[in-house]
């Protein structure tokens, strides 16, 4: 038998070294080759080299081959010299005592007859970022200034704005924002004389919150000659270049309106220019400058939108989404210029669906009476769509057409149709729309209820779909046969629906369809009350319930006249976005505002971007002291934590469970239906034409005429389990953390505050001594006035279990969200009742 074959062994890749051991030969190949003018010399080293560079590009340390790579850099090859500077670029910030070996060869360099690698030391010199080696900036930096070559003088321009960024001083005293604005006017090459506005605008609007020379100098690059000057010479620009100028246009405010008419006249062939960016801002200057002249500015509407069309359809889907954003808000502002071009929104097969989106949007936006049956049979289409998200935004535009009072008898015809295309998310969000139709076009009920009456409330599975359903029920409850039988069985299933809006709708129906067929409705009301009191874990549903029940006990015309007064048809819904911001967002044009559809400041500003997202100031966060009677000062947490430990944006897991309390004297319930009463309606007094009179003063009647069995006296609401906390728990900030990540969320709930509460969080430590008197101690807290952020913890007494709460206080709404993790989730209910009470506690007397 012949022997096995020996273990191969798989051969490192040549650009992974297998360890120290290969970095210390290209150490050693690389000195070796440090003086070498052998022939063939230079290709070695590029082999070596690009081993080198390798590493270092996935992340293999390679900086203890600083020397002898700058030995190797004495060449005048130019594929060596990029090399080298990349890798000296990298570790020279990393390692400001080998970046100072570089200096030399780098000043060098920048005095080199080839011009290119003038350009290249020259940048290379100024992207080693060492505050320490600025001194060695000014000298080549003033001699690039002054350098016969344009790419010379254009890397200078932009090392000065890296100058200013390392030392701002240094910058300034050499009087190089000087030099770059006599570039700006006299120098030939247009991309000096875009690098030089770019580094001007950002030096200067930084300078001018301290310096009024600075904010001066700002103005004066908006002033006439400087306009004009670089209008003139727009065509010479780059595209990129182009777009800076035209920025630096739309600012710029004309003295009288032929000068507006001139720049217009100047601009217009760039309108036709095949790059989306320039045909944008060149649109922006058009919007800006005629903002003033309404009949120019609509004249402009209807120049710009064949170069917007043209773009949408030309260039990738990425570019088409960008244009169509700038496109619908335009559309938004004057929907019937593009009325009747409506054609070009139509959805192609083979189009990403974020463009799709954008595109129903602007269907629904452009739709009027002239094209109205058009537009919705091309939308009804796309409700067979297999892509579900589309079939659904398609439905829902169809509905905002509806409600524009646009032809609405065939789109309620059509709406109908949906219904019965047997597919679950055509019919809900169908169901929504039938809904929002009712409530702006009463009339229609009779079509409407005739169909949605067949269908089953056990195939509708969504909760806003099944909201709707519930409050179609509950509103033409009389108009339906089976209306108060789907409620009771419904409300049979009340401990099977996770849906709080479902069950607040299903409360509120069964409370109308109790007015309008009593018999048949009573029991069902009985089940609902009882098992919203007594065993809905959520607070608005249980407050609703109780509600209903205290409303029917006082006064049963009363109560009728709360929950089913005579309505009036929605005329107009609400929009989601305010016309101020609308505007903010058009005065930003062409910039990302536009694709978020949102203001700058919504986006960049930390204050909007969520409750708490801070990025370096980790420092603000103080751990609390294990102690219950003292607050240690604050600590630095791992880098790696913050993202738990600021972090507001973990999606709630189930249900938002709430706290009852056991503070109402109401009925309990035990799950099982209320049985059916015998108890004759005349109890109430209910007159042949409505519902009238005073209920009885017992509540005896209430309870009997609705199934409860049993008076609200005698009845309470079970108290939760007695929990006992340790008032000496510790846990330190890594085993919080370890804990938060592991553990599933058991409960999110909001809670008030009081106002002496929200008058003592003036000093936050004041609500971690509290809590702690409570024995809940505070891990970390952070923020600032209105929002603060706080973690605690908490553990049971006698036991391991423990408690995490993550807890944001809004002072301006007195709101508090909480979220709960804990050991033992079936004691989290009564954790949450112990954590409510001390904080609804805290700054009173």
């Amino acid at each position: 038998m012949a022997p096995p074959p020996p273990q191969s062994h798989r051969s490192p890749s040549p650009s992974q070294p297998s360890g120290k051991s290969e970095v210390s030969d290209l150490k050693s190949q690389l000195r070796q080759l440090a003086g070498s003018r052998a022939p063939g010399a230079d290709d070695s080293k590029r082999d070596l080299f690009k081993k080198v560079i390798s590493n270092m590009t996935i992340g293999i340390d390679v900086s203890s081959l600083f020397g002898e790579m700058v030995m190797c850099s004495a060449t005048s090859d130019i594929v060596l010299k990029k090399m080298c500077y990349l890798y000296v670029g990298n570790y020279a910030k990393g390692n400001p005592d080998l970046a100072l070996l570089t200096i030399n060869f780098l000043q060098r360099d920048c005095k080199d007859e080839d011009p290119m690698i003038r350009g290249l030391a020259l940048r290379s010199l100024c992207s080693l970022r060492v505050a320490n080696l600025v001194e060695y900036l000014v000298g080549p930096l003033g001699s690039g200034l002054k350098d016969n070559n344009s790419y010379v003088r254009m890397v200078a321009v932009i090392g000065v704005l890296k100058l200013y960024h390392i030392s701002t001083s240094t910058c300034i005293d050499a009087d190089f924002p000087a030099t770059l604005k006599h570039l700006l006017l006299n120098d030939p090459d247009t991309q000096v004389v875009a690098n030089c506005l770019s580094a001007l605008q950002e030096i200067w609007t930084l300078e001018s919150s301290t310096s009024e020379e600075a904010a001066r100098e700002r103005e004066t690059l908006l002033s006439k000659p400087v306009v004009y000057y670089l209008l003139n010479r727009i065509k010479e620009f780059s595209e990129w270049a182009q777009c800076l100028v035209l920025e630096l246009v739309s600012k710029y405010i004309p003295s009288d309106n032929s000068e507006i008419f001139d720049i217009m006249n100047l601009l217009e062939d760039r309108l036709q220019h095949a790059n989306g960016a320039v045909v944008l801002a060149t649109i922006k200057v058009f919007l800006q400058l005629t903002l003033s002249m309404a009949d120019v500015h609509q004249q402009v509407y209807e120049r710009i939108k064949a170069p917007l069309l043209t773009q949408v359809s030309s260039g990738s889907p990425e570019q088409s989404y960008a244009v169509l954003s700038h496109l619908h808000l335009l559309v938004m502002r004057a929907p019937y210029i593009f009325s009747s071009d409506y054609k070009h929104f139509y959805c192609q097969y083979n189009e990403p669906s974020y463009v799709k989106k954008l595109k129903l949007e602007m269907l629904t936006a452009v739709a009027n009476e002239s094209n109205t049956y058009e537009i919705v049979t091309e939308l009804c289409e796309y409700a067979a769509n297999v892509d579900i998200p589309i079939a659904r935004e398609s439905i829902r535009a169809v509905g905002k057409i509806a409600l524009q009072q646009y032809d609405v008898n065939a789109i309620v015809d059509r709406l109908l149709q949906f219904l019965e295309m047997e597919k679950d998310y055509v019919t809900s969000e169908a169901l929504v729309l039938v809904k929002d139709l009712l409530r702006k076009y009463p009339q229609w009920s009779q079509d409407c209820i005739a169909v949605v009456g067949n269908i089953s409330s056990k195939n509708v599975q969504e909760p806003k779909a099944k909201a709707a359903l519930i409050w179609m029920l509950g509103e033409y409850s009389q108009d339906m046969h089976d209306a108060p039988y789907v409620l009771e069985s419904l409300v049979e299933n009340w401990d099977e629906e996770h849906s709080a809006e479902v069950r607040l709708h299903l409360l509120t129906a069964v409370m109308k369809c109790f007015f309008k067929r009593p018999p048949e409705t009573q029991k069902a009301l009985g089940a609902a009350l009882a098992a919203g009191i007594a065993t809905d874990f959520h607070q608005d549903v249980h407050d609703r319930a109780l509600f209903y029940y205290r409303l029917l006990q006082y006064n049963v015309s009363v109560a009728e006249s709360v929950v089913n007064p005579p309505k009036q048809a929605v005329s107009v819904f609400a929009d989601t976005q305010s016309s101020e911001i609308k505007d903010r967002i058009f005065d930003e044009f062409n910039s990302l505002s536009v694709v978020y559809q949102k203001p700058s400041y919504m986006f960049t500003d930390k204050e909007h971007r969520g409750t708490f997202e801070f990025a370096d100031e980790l420092g603000n966060l103080s751990i609390s002291a294990e102690s219950a009677d003292s607050v240690v000062p604050a600590q630095r947490v791992e880098a790696n934590d913050k993202d738990l430990l600021l972090s507001t944006s973990e999606k709630d897991e189930g249900r938002d469970p709430g706290s009852n309390g056991s503070v109402y004297n109401a009925p309990s319930y035990n799950g099982s239906s209320a049985p059916t009463t015998s108890q004759p309606l005349a109890d109430l007094a209910f007159p042949s034409t409505g519902i009238s009179g005073q209920a009885p003063a017992s509540s005896l009647a209430i309870d009997d005429l609705l199934g409860l069995d049993f008076p609200v006296e005698t009845a309470a609401m079970p108290s939760p389990p007695p929990l006992n906390l340790n008032p000496k728990a510790v846990l330190d900030p890594g085993a919080f953390q370890q804990k938060w990540r592991q553990l599933p969320i058991s409960l999110s709930e909001e809670y008030s505050l009081s106002p002496q509460g929200v008058t003592s969080l003036t000093t936050p430590h004041a609500l971690l001594r509290h809590m702690q008197s409570h024995s809940i101690q505070c891990i970390a807290s952070g923020g600032q006035s209105p929002n603060f952020k706080f973690f605690f913890f908490a553990q049971k007494a006698e036991a391991a279990s423990m408690y995490l709460v993550e807890c944001i206080i809004n002072t301006s709404s007195a709101k508090s969200q909480i979220k709960i993790k804990a050991d033992d989730q079936s004691s989290s209910q009564a954790f949450s009742t112990l954590f409510q009470s001390a904080l609804s506690k805290f700054g009173l007397p």
